[in-house]
């Protein structure tokens, strides 16, 4: 009854000894760089190793929230590139990868934040992103059943509502773009770990893995949060560290909550899903670790949070909570490099909170870098660079610290 099992959307291919490109990392931003060298610049000879399973990282381990509403113009640009590629690519790959532009609703709780969120409207506007500010019985009507009285440890002042972000089925994203990829020559090898990159006359020449040596010509890092270990294997130190996030998603509800929204005060943030779970998420572990364990502390935080804010879930259970981890560097904006010290490496590193939501758009700037070997204009913000010279990214004024918005 073979007949009667689905059909892997990706074909199994024998590991060659050598490959014109190869990249370390089968999550969304390997995938869609291997999409987009395949597809739009012919490089077809190409592997993406991945040490588990392709989406066994932060692609599969999020709560595939997308939007640009980002502070810098420089991530703005870059996010709301990526945000209309969903659509694009949903069409290219022949596969519905379940986008739904619901919009997302940024709560403040003072009047400092406030302040935050017409700064950050105005900047939207300007680069022709669409972000409004909202009052809070505005705020109440965009999401209902939130509390808006002055009952609240942190009252609402208001929010920033951005109606073209919303959610993404981030399973759907990593198996359309491993079909994508596949269907134009590239091979994707599971459960194939990588132990060490080699060099010669200062140019990657290959790696060593679990299962034998592989030769290739350019090399891509983009691990996730395992990329800076993977880059300490040429002795490249980077300024990154890997953080826990951890995520939960309640029992099936009727549908009633029809936007993401989020609050920095109360490290909170939330959508339902199409199967009618309460999908949320938290601030991120303090300490520097490679875990994935979940806590009970993230489940206590999180049903308090949520019953503070929306009284009408109070009695609602969890039923699922996962981690994965963040890739952070000090300014909460990537890495994107081709300027390593060895001829043909390149790194996609450093995203933080934002990996899942920049795939796409990420794949297609680094496949152009890759093939050409010119650094597109767009990603000339992301240089490692900037650190060694003090040109820390704006983006940390629009995170959260310290239970705040700076």
């Amino acid at each position: 009854m073979s007949w009667l099992r689905p059909r892997r959307l990706w074909h199994p291919a024998p590991l060659k000894r050598h490959y014109e490109v190869v990249i370390i990392g089968g999550g969304i931003h390997g995938l869609a760089t291997a999409y987009y060298l395949a597809r739009t610049h012919g490089i077809r000879d190409v592997a993406v190793l991945e040490s588990h399973y392709i989406g066994f990282g932060g692609s599969g381990r999020n709560t595939a929230i997308v939007r640009a509403n980002q502070r810098t113009a420089e991530n703005v640009r870059l996010y709301d590139e990526g945000l209309k590629l969903w659509a694009v690519l949903t069409d290219e790959l022949d596969f519905n990868l379940m986008f739904f532009n619901c919009g997302t609703l940024n709560l403040a709780h003072s009047e400092a934040a406030m302040n935050g969120c017409r700064m950050l409207a105005s900047t939207h506007n300007l680069l022709g992103v669409k972000s409004e500010v909202l009052d809070p019985q505005q705020c109440a009507e965009v999401i209902p059943g939130l509390d808006v009285s002055d009952r609240l440890a942190f009252p609402i002042h208001g929010g920033l509502f951005h109606p073209p972000g919303g959610i993404v089925r981030h399973d759907a994203v990593v198996w359309g773009l491993a079909k994508g990829a596949s269907a134009h020559g590239v091979h994707i090898h599971q459960g194939c770990d990588v132990q060490g990159i080699d060099t010669r006359d200062g140019r990657v020449t290959g790696v060593r893995t679990s299962q034998g040596a592989i030769g290739c010509k350019r090399l891509g890092i983009m691990a996730g949060g395992y990329g800076s270990a993977v880059a300490a294997m040429l002795g490249i130190e980077l300024p990154i560290h890997p953080l826990t996030i951890q995520a939960m998603v309640t029992h099936p509800l009727k549908p009633f909550l029809h936007h993401v929204f989020s609050s920095g005060a109360y490290h909170v943030y939330a959508n339902q899903t199409l199967k009618g779970e309460i999908a949320t998420g938290a601030h991120m572990d303090p300490q520097v670790n490679y875990t994935t364990d979940a806590t009970a502390y993230y489940l206590k935080h999180q049903a308090e949070a949520l019953a503070e804010l929306m009284p009408a879930l109070r009695g609602v259970r969890f039923m699922r909570i996962w981690s994965g981890l963040a890739d952070m560097t000090p300014d909460m904006a990537p890495i994107m490099e081709g300027e390593l010290g060895y001829e043909g490496l390149y790194l996609d590193a450093g995203w933080g909170y934002f990996g899942f939501k920049s795939g796409p758009v990420a794949g297609k700037y680094m496949a152009e870098y890759m093939s050409t070997g010119e650094r597109p204009d767009i990603l000339r913000a992301f240089q490692l660079k900037r650190f060694l010279e003090n040109r820390y990214s704006g983006e940390t004024a629009s995170v959260m610290k310290y239970g705040h918005w700076d």
